[in-house]
C-alpha cells in the first residue's frame, strides 16, 4: 500500500450533507487570514473541527437475529421507562427507554438500531433545551421514527439540543432498513432516544460510551441476562 493510501485509509469520509458547512468555514478562515492572521488560524481550528463533526466512518455491525444496537456515538445518559411521543402510536404506556447524549465532538451520522420496516416518520418542531435534561424528549424538536420488527414495535427519536438546529432524515416511510444503515443525522450536538417492547432488559449502563451500529443495546432472545455493571 502506498503512503498516500494509508493515509486515506486512516482518514474517516466525510459526509456529503458537511460539504457545505465546511467550504463555508474554509472561505470564512481565508478571508480572516487576509483581515488578521491569527483570526484565520481560529477559523481554521474551527474548519478543521467542522469536518471531524461530518466524519461519517464505516461500522462493523453485528449481524445476529434479536439484537439492538445503538443508533449513535455518545454516552448513554439514562436507561428508564417513559412514555413514548404520541406520534409514534407505541401506546399510552411506559415503555424500556434507552437514552444516548451526543456531544458536539461525536459522529453525528445515526444508524438503525434494527432491521425492519419503517412504518411511520414523524417531525415535530420545538424547542432547543440542553438535550441531557428529560423533559427534552417532550419539549424539544424531534424527529421520530417507527420501525417494525419480527420482535416488535422499535421507536428511535432525535432530538434536537442546545446546538442543534437541523434534523437530516435520510429514509422514508415504508422502506425497509437493515440494522446499523444509516437513517439520519443532527446538526451540531444532541440526543437519541430508543423505545423498547415491555420486558426488554438494557444490555448497558448509564455512563457507558455506546457507538453507533456497534454496541449491543438490547437482545430479544435474552429474557433475563441478569447482568450487573462495574466501574473501573
Amino acid at each position: 500500500m502506498s503512503i498516500s493510501n494509508s493515509i486515506r485509509a486512516q482518514i474517516p469520509p466525510i459526509h456529503p450533507e458537511g460539504y457545505p458547512f465546511i467550504g463555508g468555514f474554509a472561505l470564512v478562515s481565508l478571508i480572516l487570514f487576509w483581515i488578521w492572521t491569527p483570526l484565520g488560524w481560529i477559523a481554521t481550528v474551527l474548519t478543521v473541527w467542522c469536518a471531524l463533526f461530518f466524519r461519517d466512518p464505516i461500522r462493523v455491525t453485528p449481524q445476529r437475529d434479536g439484537l439492538v444496537v445503538s443508533p449513535a456515538d455518545g454516552r448513554i445518559s439514562m436507561i428508564t421507562h417513559a412514555l413514548p411521543p404520541a406520534e409514534l402510536g407505541l401506546g399510552d404506556q411506559p415503555l424500556p427507554r434507552i437514552s444516548i447524549f451526543m456531544s458536539v465532538f461525536n459522529v453525528h451520522v445515526n444508524r438503525s438500531p434494527v432491521a425492519g420496516r419503517i412504518d411511520r416518520i414523524a417531525y415535530r418542531p420545538g424547542a432547543f433545551i440542553n438535550a441531557e435534561l428529560d423533559k427534552a424528549s417532550e419539549d424539544n424538536e424531534r424527529n421520530s421514527l417507527l420501525i417494525s420488527t419480527a420482535h416488535g414495535r422499535i421507536g428511535v427519536v432525535q432530538i434536537a439540543g442546545l446546538v442543534a438546529r437541523r434534523i437530516v432524515s435520510f429514509v422514508r416511510e415504508g422502506q425497509t432498513i437493515g440494522a446499523g444503515e444509516r437513517f439520519g443525522l443532527i446538526r451540531f450536538g444532541s440526543r437519541l432516544d430508543v423505545y423498547l417492547p415491555e420486558g426488554t432488559t438494557a444490555l448497558v449502563s448509564e455512563g457507558q460510551t455506546a457507538i453507533a451500529g456497534e454496541t449491543i443495546l438490547a437482545d430479544f432472545n435474552e429474557v433475563n441476562p441478569g447482568l450487573s455493571f462495574r466501574t473501573a
